[in-house]
């Protein structure tokens, strides 16, 4: 992706190096990862009890690197692009104004209205605030876990992060909660499947309309966006994690699904065609 001397946002929060810290060794292992994000999204809740099991902080780890600085750069860039798409499109076709999230950067451990956010769960969307929640070591556990590297796969998992706003300010995610307490944990995790694939469709409808408006794209970026929704597939998580793949268990859909919602976003760039929670094939 074409980014170095293109504008950045604005709408950023750098907590980094403010003494949140780190566990031993830099990082928590994926088993621990996957467990953590199943956990805060079952009970909205981050176990903060687990993570300070895992070992004191280490002061020394909080240094950012000149590495972390420029990546830092390039999601304020990435971030930008996003409010440039998303304004457009709010403003052409949806006959509104669309207000841009907050993206917060920070290393071990922050304050969300969501609750404590920590490394361990990744990056995540936090609609009490409006802010995007990203510690910059996720981006590095994806490349040495899972093999998806590149920076347009940085991209898309922002953008992911970003169409969650989207659906915030559509009301999509309030109607979404609304029903939790009606459903058995199985029935709303095929609800929460259905919202994730939409986040992941209007990733796409994004690299539709940033590459029609700016024309950033090099070759290889949507593979690189592709390669890293497979790797945050359900299926593939739990099959690295447990050995076997429980589908009722899903929560963010399957590796092939996640593609190919991405896929007709990018395609089709049309906001319009993004309803999963009527598609009757996901």
């Amino acid at each position: 992706m074409r980014w170095r001397g293109r504008a950045k946002s604005t709408n950023v929060d750098d907590r980094r190096g403010r003494g949140g810290g780190r566990v031993i060794g830099g990082s928590i292992g994926i088993g621990t990862i996957i467990f953590l994000i199943a956990y805060t999204f079952i009970t909205g809740e981050i176990p903060v009890d687990l993570l300070q099991r895992q070992g004191p902080s280490d002061p020394a780890q909080t240094r950012v690197s000149d590495k972390d600085d420029e990546l830092a750069e390039f999601t304020k860039v990435v971030l930008k692009d996003t409010e440039d798409v998303w304004g457009k499109i709010f403003r052409e076709e949806l006959n509104t104004t669309y207000r841009p999230p907050v993206m917060v950067l920070y290393d071990g451990i922050t304050q969300a209205a969501c609750g404590t956010a920590h490394a361990a769960v990744g990056p995540f969307y936090c609609p009490a605030d409006e802010k995007i929640y990203i510690d910059l070591s996720f981006f590095r556990d994806l490349k040495r876990n899972f093999g998806a590297s590149g920076d347009f796969a940085i991209a898309y998992i922002i953008a992911h992060e970003v169409g969650h706003h989207v659906q915030n300010l559509l009301g999509i995610t309030r109607k979404v909660q609304s029903m939790r307490p009606r459903l058995s944990q199985k029935e709303y995790n095929k609800l929460s499947v259905r919202l994730e694939l939409q986040a992941d469709y209007l990733a796409g409808v994004w690299a539709h309309h940033i590459e029609k408006m700016k024309h950033v794209l090099n070759e290889g970026d949507i593979e690189e966006a592709v390669n890293a929704a497979a790797a945050v597939g359900d299926d593939r998580l739990q099959k690295k994690h447990t050995g076997r793949v429980v589908p009722d268990a899903f929560t963010h859909g399957s590796s092939e699904q996640r593609v190919r919602w991405f896929l007709k976003g990018f395609r089709s760039g049309d906001i319009r065609q993004g309803d999963t929670f009527s598609a009757s094939h996901l």
